[in-house]
């Protein structure tokens, strides 16, 4: 249960930045990663797990998969691109703040 939550948070991140605590993501974002991006995070993090050998998921596991899963969900507003951010620097920036369970 703790793991699905710490997935919603980061997609969570995406989308309402300063809801964890990232309010300066929020000019920086002009659309976030939709429930979607929740799924194939999800889905992504137990192929990760299952190729470990592991029949769960740690959140190690989510922050392996995340930059693939997110990197093209996300969509910079002008502002980002103009000050060179890319969606690998917001992602490392949610993975940074997000509380890992």
């Amino acid at each position: 249960e703790s793991i699905k939550d710490y997935i919603l948070n980061l997609v969570r991140a995406t989308r309402y930045p300063e809801t964890m605590g990232l309010k300066s993501l929020t000019a920086m974002i002009e659309f976030g990663a939709s429930p979607r991006g929740s799924i194939w995070l999800g889905k992504g993090a137990q192929a990760v797990a299952f190729l470990a050998g592991r029949g769960y998921v740690t959140p190690q596991d989510v922050k392996e998969i995340a930059f693939d899963v997110l990197r093209h969900r996300i969509i910079l507003s002008y502002e980002a691109e103009a000050e060179q951010v890319f969606p690998e620097d917001i992602i490392a920036r949610i993975l940074d703040t997000v509380p890992v369970p």
